[in-house]
């Protein structure tokens, strides 16, 4: 039997002792700004970005990885006698989960299996950590990838962003639509449904909105234990340390990570934004 290895993309956010623990392989996404193209997290830093995004005249765009990349990466591994699980970003919102396909479809498919994560930033994350425990445990390629469909079902991820500005031009906006004719009066608060963006609710205020989100998440974590969890920020780590305390008090998570959003979901979002995503059961 092969040892399963576990690929994501730079989307996911995964902490750098959870990528060395597992061997996890990182498929970085680009952010495209004014003719230069960079690779998520690598070429320009969170800093970088946010500082470059409150100044520029211009936006960026952002570019899913070339098949190439996931060829190269699956080739390595399936050399080495892995068989292979991707587990990505929302094909809903990115043209990622495309890539890895035509890349499967050039090697050995029996070998390789391409998992639509149908969330996003951290949420996709805690699905590619259970993959991994699944794995590290000696799980087939069908266990870890059942583990992966399984975290799907059993995971929410809830957000709150400052503005409507940056997913209305990113095109990513979604089931949020209705909200743009008051963007500029409310706090939107958005979940990710069926793996595209929608709306859930809205406030006047940053502090009633965060408070909203809690409820939310409670209302979705059920009661099955453990739950795993997450605090994602662009640019806000005051706030988000704040929710941090929040969260532990409110669920006493197994895991609980904070995890800022790098260029590539910031783009679309903007600064400002704070989410939390939740799995249950697992």
């Amino acid at each position: 039997m092969n040892q399963v290895a576990i690929v994501t993309d730079s989307t996911a956010y995964l902490p750098p002792e959870i990528i060395e623990k597992y061997q996890i392989q990182v498929i970085p996404l680009s952010v495209i700004w004014d003719g230069e193209s960079y690779q998520d997290g690598l070429d320009i830093t969170t800093p970088q970005f946010y500082t470059r995004l409150e100044n520029s005249p211009s936006l960026p765009s952002t570019s899913q990885p070339p098949a190439g990349e996931f060829k190269d990466c699956f080739s390595a591994l399936l050399e080495n006698g892995n068989d292979v699980v991707a587990i990505l970003i929302s094909a809903g919102i990115s043209g990622t989960v495309n890539s890895a396909l035509q890349a499967q479809a050039e090697l050995d498919p029996s070998r390789i299996e391409i998992v639509d994560s149908l969330t996003a930033a951290m949420a996709t994350g805690l699905h590619v950590i259970a993959a991994a425990r699944k794995a590290a445990q000696g799980g087939t390629l069908q266990e870890v990838v059942q583990t992966a469909r399984q975290a799907q079902q059993q995971t929410a991820v809830v957000f709150v962003v400052d503005t409507l500005e940056f997913l209305h031009r990113g095109g990513r906006i979604g089931g949020a639509k209705r909200l743009l004719g008051s963007m500029l009066k409310i706090k939107p608060i958005l979940e990710m449904r069926a793996g595209k963006i929608a709306a859930v609710d809205q406030e006047r205020t940053q502090k009633r909105a965060l408070e909203r989100m809690l409820e939310l998440i409670k209302e979705k974590a059920c009661d099955e234990k453990p739950v795993r969890m997450a605090v994602i920020h662009s640019n806000a780590p005051e706030l988000a340390h704040k929710l941090k305390a929040e969260v532990l008090e409110s669920f006493s998570p197994e895991e609980l990570y904070v995890a800022e959003l790098s260029p590539v979901i910031g783009t679309h979002v903007g600064p400002g934004t704070l989410a939390i995503a939740c799995m249950h059961g697992m």
